[in-house]
């Protein structure tokens, strides 16, 4: 088969969203200094509620309001205090963005929660979570990729001439298939969504930003990653944590390559620890490259670098070291495979 075109030059490192800290100045600097080949926008969920990457993309939601409650973010039948602030935030976010990096025009990535992990964590109007109606999981998917679109929009105008490519959040999706998903009394749990009511939501999704030439994955830290369905479901790159990666997941990271699509893999830890040299850091990657018997040359095509999952929980020092070692990492495997 032919391969599409790659996604990222050989070398790239990314993150994968979240950052420490509280200016949004200050982490578009630090994206930018250390990731320059697949920038992104930051999370900095230590600013509070709407922040974070539920809040922020529940606040994307066109024409469907959410509020925040005790128990979390729930629809509401009018915007209030608490979706005015999220847009307030974002609306921050994107002006330190046009600051930072005026006249970019490189690839730019730009994360937003899938519609199952909102699904999974917003509430209906009632107290019940949006995932027990499958009316109420269509209407969240259609407001998401009208919101999305509005978004891409508006960071188009702040970086003109970027090439947008798009990190789809589902760390809810196995919880999702698997029937995990806790009710709000936390006594119970929802019926499990069949994978093909699942693969067709977000192939729906994918579809209409690939239709806008906008290449868009997903990113699942979580152990035993749903790559498969993803595969199904059309998804340009899957993001995943390697450290967690054993070989009973090594078909369906096969299939996933040999159908064009592309990896991003968490090497560095996202909490302070003492890091490891780069070779011991991307060994991993090396063990499963040679366990999936591809070429090794192919690798720097297929795999680009980030961290484990978000760094919202990591101190700045620490931070900017994880961010750089992705770096370092991310042109180890390109060299080694070159």
């Amino acid at each position: 088969m032919t391969r599409p075109a790659p996604l990222w030059e050989p070398g790239t490192a990314t993150g994968v969203g979240s950052l420490p800290g509280t200016d949004p100045v200050e982490a578009c600097r630090l994206v930018f200094d250390e990731l320059p080949d697949l920038p992104y926008l930051p999370e900095l969920p230590g600013r509070g509620a709407g922040a974070d990457l539920i809040g922020r993309s529940a606040g994307l939601l066109a024409d469907m309001p959410v509020d925040l409650q005790p128990s979390g973010w729930r629809l509401v039948p009018r915007p209030g205090f608490d979706l005015r602030r999220t847009h307030d935030l974002l609306a921050r976010d994107l002006d330190a963005l046009g600051e930072v990096a005026a006249g970019y025009s490189g690839s730019f990535k730009v994360a937003v929660a899938g519609p199952w992990t909102l699904a999974a964590t917003v509430e209906l109007q009632r107290g019940h979570k949006a995932l027990k109606d499958a009316g109420a999981t269509r209407d969240i998917a259609e407001a998401l990729a009208e919101g999305l679109a509005r978004h891409l929009a508006e960071i188009g105008r702040v970086l003109p001439g970027v090439r947008l490519v798009v990190q789809v959040d589902e760390p809810y999706l196995p919880a999702v298939t698997a029937g995990r998903v806790r009710t709000p009394s936390g006594f119970g749990v929802l019926p499990a969504v069949e994978e093909s009511v699942a693969v067709d939501r977000l192939r729906t999704l994918f579809g209409l930003l690939a239709d806008a030439g906008i290449p868009t994955g997903v990113h699942c830290c979580a152990s035993a990653p749903p790559v498969g369905l993803l595969r199904q479901a059309k998804a340009a790159f899957v993001g995943v944590d390697a450290t967690l990666l054993t070989p009973a997941d090594d078909e369906a990271v096969g299939e996933a390559v040999e159908a064009g699509v592309a990896l991003m893999l968490g090497v560095v830890p996202s909490r302070d620890t003492e890091l490891s040299d780069v070779r011991r850091t991307v060994e991993p990657v090396r063990s499963m490259w040679r366990r999936l018997g591809f070429r090794p040359e192919q690798l720097r095509e297929v795999v680009a670098v980030t961290p484990t999952c978000g760094l919202a929980g990591a101190t700045p020092a620490y931070a900017r070291a994880a961010l750089r070692r992705c770096r370092e990492a991310g042109r180890a495997l390109a060299d080694d495979s070159a």
